[in-house]
């Protein structure tokens, strides 16, 4: 018999599953979150460190450049047909010589001035952009003879100039002029850097984008944050972007045009009017945009992979703390099933076994199955002493009902021996009294039979019966023995073979059901009903009628011996079958209500040897 797991919360396993399992559940959530926020902040230094590395990378890039056109320029400008040709103050003559230098030095602006300042030579570039860059102080300062750096905003971009003076230094020192080489910072650059670092770029002065590897319709949204001075968040379109603003400001006079000097910017705007007006340096900036797309794509998959991972744990969580609560709810039941049961039929003789079929054994549940069992065995073996003594001191009661029993037996043998000495008796006389002394011989056999099975413990012979067969036998010895009441049978057919005492437990059943059909003679024509049922290592056996039914004040000593309330009776016949019931490892129970009739049931194993061991698995 298995017992039946209730999963309410009033159930210590259930409040065992639920705790362990909310709080596995809690810890791995808070594991999760803690590490999806560390992940999620982790990806966003990372591509912080990115951009920043990107931006240096530009700034050394648009070093390395100056730096050679600075080179350049200063190679070109020692070259004595330059300084020959600049002397003449001569354009024209200028103009063959340094026609070439423009395609040598691969600049988008090429200008050579005279002493004074005034423009000899310019090549690529605006008209405009020519005129503006010679009057930059970045000329005059290379007529003082020092190298200079300037940034003007174009249509297309900003355009970064180099200029050097033209020294002719023997037989005296004597500045001839200036030679000024110009690259533009534009899209063609802006992409070729995006292939390099793998970062958006766009160059800007003032408030306003010139050059940008993103569309032009984009420029205005890129506008704002050029005059913002660290990492912050873009929106352009439905894309999300980090941006990284850089100052494209170098060090004046430093020929590796390295970032953090101030240079000037003169006004020239993309439309050549003087609306952009004079500016500071320090409104050109180099803005790094950098993707969200691809950290965001890279976070999803680690958030998905994390909660694949919250869900897996949790399961196992869930399913490690059902197994748990399961291995201490389990013999708990088996242990709470068996009392329960043991207080509902008083059957101390049922056992707990408890069987692990995982291998999982709990020696606190062992413990207490041993003590109950150790316990209901003292019980027992405690009722059966007293049981034994009850008997014992009932015969001292017993003489009064031997004397009452065997009085008048004799004093009918006392008169009939006294007919057996008349000399003159008669045939008839002499053969009534020999059937008296013959029939009383034969009561006080019963009586002392009677006496001597209830006084002394009864030898069982167990072997192999079939129940259902017992059962029709004990209904055919009880019709015959009297007139009464039919006797309707239900027994199972599932309920075979068992190891009992056959004859002992047919005397107890025809007794049973002698009284029953007494109960129900002059009450009431309905049958008695003699069933029986299998019940997993027990079973079963009812017998009921309808008949006047036992009072509660009866109900409670029709086990007491020599109770009766039959006329004759001797008060024997119950305890003997509760007798043998009990021997055989059961118990009989008797329910009755007056004019409804009395239901006895008796719960036997199916193997009395064992004693009907209660397990579970």
């Amino acid at each position: 018999m298995k017992p039946v797991t209730s999963f309410g919360f009033s159930s210590l396993g259930s409040r065992i599953f639920l705790a362990s399992a909310a709080l596995a559940v809690l810890c791995i959530g808070v594991a999760i979150y803690l590490v999806n926020q560390r992940v999620t902040a982790e990806a966003e230094r990372t591509l912080q460190r990115e951009m920043i590395a990107t931006a240096a990378q530009v700034d050394h890039w648009r070093a390395e450049r100056a730096q050679t056109f600075t080179l350049m320029a200063r190679l070109i400008a020692d070259l004595s047909t330059l300084k020959a040709a600049i002397d003449t103050n001569d354009p024209p003559t200028l103009k063959e010589i340094a026609a070439g230098y423009q395609a040598q030095l691969k600049a988008n602006l090429v200008l050579v001035t005279n002493k004074n300042g005034e423009v000899l030579y310019s090549a690529g570039g605006s008209p405009r952009a020519a005129a503006v860059t010679a009057h930059q102080p970045a000329i005059h300062d290379a007529l003082a003879g020092h190298d200079s750096v300037s940034l003007l905003p174009q249509p297309g971009g900003i355009l970064q100039t180099i200029t050097v003076p033209v020294v002719f230094e023997r037989p005296r020192f004597e500045i001839l002029g200036t030679l000024s080489a110009g690259f533009l910072l534009d899209d063609a650059l802006a992409s070729e850097l995006k292939r390099i670092t793998g970062s958006d770029i766009a160059f800007g002065m003032n408030g306003q984008v010139l050059a940008a590897t993103l569309p032009r319709d984009q420029y205005g949204a890129l506008g704002g944050y050029l005059r913002t001075t660290s990492i912050s968040h873009v929106q352009i379109g439905r894309e999300d972007y980090l941006a990284l603003p850089r100052p494209l400001t170098i060090v004046k006079d430093a020929p590796s045009a390295a970032p953090g000097s101030a240079v000037r910017l003169s006004p020239v705007d993309a439309g050549g009017s003087d609306s952009l007006g004079a500016r500071d340096a320090a409104g050109a900036v180099a803005l790094i945009l950098r993707s969200s797309a691809e950290q965001l794509q890279s976070l999803q998959s680690i958030h998905t992979g994390l909660f694949v991972t919250a869900i897996v744990a949790v399961l196992l969580a869930i399913g490690l703390s059902f197994a748990v609560a399961r291995t201490i709810a389990r013999p708990l039941g088996a242990i709470t099933a068996a009392m329960r049961d043991v207080a509902a039929t008083g059957d101390l003789t049922r056992k707990i076994a408890l069987r692990h079929p995982n291998g999982w054994d709990d020696d606190d549940a062992r413990l207490l199955a041993t003590t109950f069992n150790t316990l209901t065995e003292s019980v027992a073996r405690f009722q059966r002493e007293m049981s034994q003594r009850e008997r014992l001191a009932s015969l001292g009661r017993l003489s009064t009902v031997i004397a009452h029993e065997v009085r008048n037996p004799l004093m009918i043998m006392k008169a009939s021996l006294h007919t057996l000495r008349q000399a003159g008796a008669d045939a008839t006389s002499i053969h009534e009294a020999v059937h008296d002394i013959d029939e009383e011989v034969a009561r006080l056999n019963r009586v002392v039979n009677e006496v001597l099975d209830f006084a002394r413990p009864i030898q069982f012979n167990l072997a192999r019966a079939d129940v259902n067969a017992l059962c029709r036998d004990a209904a055919a010895a009880a019709l015959a023995s009297g007139p009464g009441v039919e006797i309707s049978m239900a027994l199972d057919p599932a309920l075979g073979a068992v190891t009992t005492d056959p004859e002992r437990l047919r005397i107890a059943l025809v007794n049973l059901l002698v009284n029953a059909r007494h109960a129900v003679n002059g009450a009431s024509a309905a049958p008695v009903t003699l069933s029986s049922r299998a019940r997993g290592a027990r079973m079963s056996i009812e017998i009921t009628d309808r008949g006047a039914g036992i009072t509660p004040d009866t109900l409670s000593h029709i086990f007491d011996p020599y109770f009766t309330t039959k006329r004759g009776g001797t008060g024997l016949g119950l305890p003997i079958a509760k007798n043998i019931i009990e021997g055989l490892g059961g118990t009989i129970l008797v329910s009755s209500a007056p004019g409804y009739g009395t239901a006895v049931r008796i719960d036997l194993p199916v193997d009395s040897a064992s004693g009907g061991p209660y397990a579970f698995s």
